[in-house]
């Protein structure tokens, strides 16, 4: 699989739930809207999917669905992370077997301060090699309590036929990375929308973005006129919808990522405890931003019931 092959927009799906328990109708629901969407596809079983509070058997459900509901040409990355390599080559596996395309792979962090290069580089080599679907590398310190990949180690394991590339979520961005790899054999894609346009213009494929949980037309817009090399109407989107993601996921989380999704005709909901649910005052501001933001671009109002 080539870099070419994964470009585009992402969505890291959530997973809706009723009264805390998984609701599959819910999500079938909402894959019926994006597989009518352009989004290239879909990254199953991540943080915003919630997957570290999914027991096995909910996770596997939440694969079968996305799989089986995405649209025609449309592709599935599925999150499959362990602090083992032996763990997460099951998961793999397994996520193999119900159809994923490829499969993404978070940093092990549970012991961190010996989580060195050798030994991730060790794991990720281990990861690749037994992997029958292609491996993402996910960078996200953020969610990996604050391990992250050094260049080295990323220059290292490009290097590796299974290792197609990574999906970089660090605040600082991709752009250190993409100075190092050969592009036209190693996929980056930006993991947030903060950093979308400059991740592109270094070299990155596409973005995994939060916001097209429930701005999936924005986002795809947005990449499109990037492509077509209007950079004047690319910044103008991009400034409006980076408000959009600090106002919504950059403050709220999954439990912003969700209210916005309930607006826009999608089945969102509450979290899973830990995670709390917005009050009635948090959702109504996140109405006004995604309000402001089709009256800058009111092409878009149509998929929003603000």
């Amino acid at each position: 699989m080539k870099p070419q092959d994964i470009a585009g927009i992402w969505a890291p799906i959530c997973t809706p739930f009723t009264n805390e328990e998984v609701d599959l109708k819910k999500l079938e629901e909402n894959m019926e809207i994006y597989s009518q969407t352009p989004l290239r596809g879909y990254f199953a079983l991540g943080s915003n999917g919630e997957a570290c509070m999914l027991d096995r058997e909910e996770r596997i459900k939440v694969l079968k669905v996305v799989v089986k509901k995405r649209g025609k040409n449309q592709l599935v990355m599925a999150g499959c992370s362990h602090e083992s390599a032996r763990g997460t080559i099951i998961l793999i596996k397994e996520a193999a077997e119900e159809g994923a395309d490829i499969v993404s792979v978070i940093t092990p962090h549970y012991f961190k301060k010996v989580m060195t290069d050798d030994a991730l580089i060790k794991f990720y080599e281990r990861v690749a090699d037994e992997s029958p679907l292609p491996v993402m590398i996910y960078n996200a310190p953020g969610f990996a309590g604050g391990v992250q990949l050094s260049p080295k180690a990323i220059a290292r394991l490009s290097q590796h036929p299974n290792i197609i590339g990574m999906k970089d979520s660090a605040p600082t961005g991709p752009n250190i990375f993409l100075s190092l790899v050969n592009t036209e054999e190693f996929a980056v894609l930006a993991g947030s929308a903060n950093f979308f346009i400059t991740s592109l213009l270094m070299g990155a494929v596409g973005g995994v973005l939060s916001l097209a949980n429930f701005l999936p037309h924005a986002c795809c817009r947005l990449y499109d006129i990037f492509r077509q090399g209007n950079m004047e109407e690319a910044g103008k989107l991009q400034r409006a919808i980076i408000r959009v993601n600090r106002e919504v996921s950059g403050r709220y989380g999954v439990a912003g990522v969700k209210a916005a999704m309930d607006f826009a005709g999608f089945n969102g909901g509450d979290p899973r405890l830990p995670l709390l649910p917005l009050t009635q005052d948090d959702k109504e501001k996140i109405r006004l931003s995604l309000k402001r933001f089709v009256d800058e671009y009111p092409e878009f109002k149509t998929y929003l019931k603000i």
